[in-house]
């Protein structure tokens, strides 16, 4: 059974920071590619950031140099650290994973990340 449980979201004032964590179980971690999605309300889903197996990062253009993902092998768990926070990154944040040797793809549950001006 895959699982992904998020934490960390909450309410943050404009130029705070939050960091996400992403906890998996259920797959080889170690070999998947782990990456962060957000949905603002009234808007689509959109990707904000990817790491792969070995490491290297993609990031959205827009959020690039405010968001860092990051993840540690030893806990199965990915992190977003979201700094600069602006009123537009409102939304639900969601984990996602297609493990190594899955032809699946698994969410988490979202996490709602607020931040007031």
């Amino acid at each position: 059974q895959v699982q992904l449980v998020e934490s960390g979201g909450g309410l943050v004032q404009a130029g705070g920071s939050l960091r996400l964590s992403c906890a998996a179980s259920g797959i080889i971690f170690r070999l998947s590619a782990m990456t962060w999605y957000r949905q603002a309300p009234g808007k689509q889903r959109e990707l904000v950031a990817t790491i792969s197996s070995g490491g290297s990062t993609n990031y959205a253009d827009s959020l690039k140099g405010r968001f860092t993902i990051s993840r540690d092998n030893a806990k199965n768990t990915v992190y977003l650290q979201m700094n600069s926070l602006k009123p537009e990154d409102t939304a639900v944040y969601y984990c996602h994973t297609n493990p190594y040797a899955s032809a699946r793809n698994y969410w988490g549950q979202g996490t709602q990340v607020t931040v007031s001006s």
